[in-house]
């Protein structure tokens, strides 16, 4: 009999495995967290992304500008690092792409977002900035009256 051509497509003689109807187990400190905590940890999780990716494109660039040096090379050195210049290369372009994937899904929360709760956030924030500021027009008053008084003091 003639042989089955032969590929590169994966035959699996068995099933994989599954897990099926089994429900995910929610960590319970997500669940005991406030709506402010676990909004905080989302922002530092997409932080965290976002770390990771710039410093992939920022050591990836510092490589490859170590290996654009000039000097006497042999041929497999050239092709050496022309090999990691090209890994490097790739690796900056996967973080690139990642971090366009950031933004665009940066982009659609912002969109389809609670718009009451950013204006909540927003009016919750200039209260607190207009109280900063009657503190500060405060202390500055007690302290223009502090010299006016000294100085009346002195003058008589």
């Amino acid at each position: 009999m003639a042989e089955p051509p032969q590929t590169d497509v994966s035959r699996p003689s068995a099933l994989p495995t599954a897990k099926l109807l089994q429900r995910p187990t929610f960590n319970q400190a997500l669940v005991d967290q406030n709506s402010d905590e676990y909004l905080d940890t989302i922002e530092e999780e997409w932080n965290k992304k976002l770390d990771a990716e710039v410093e992939i494109l920022v050591d990836g660039m510092v490589d490859i500008v170590s290996l654009a040096s000039i000097g006497d090379k042999d041929k497999f050195r050239i092709a050496q690092e022309s090999f990691q210049a090209e890994s490097r290369a790739e690796s900056m372009v996967r973080a690139a792409n990642s971090l366009l994937s950031i933004t665009h899904s940066l982009k659609l929360l912002l969109l389809l977002s609670d718009e009451a709760q950013i204006a909540h956030r927003r009016d919750a924030e200039l209260k607190h900035v207009q109280q900063e500021k009657n503190e500060a027009r405060q202390k500055v008053a007690e302290l223009l009256n502090g010299l006016m008084n000294s100085k009346d003091d002195l003058s008589q």
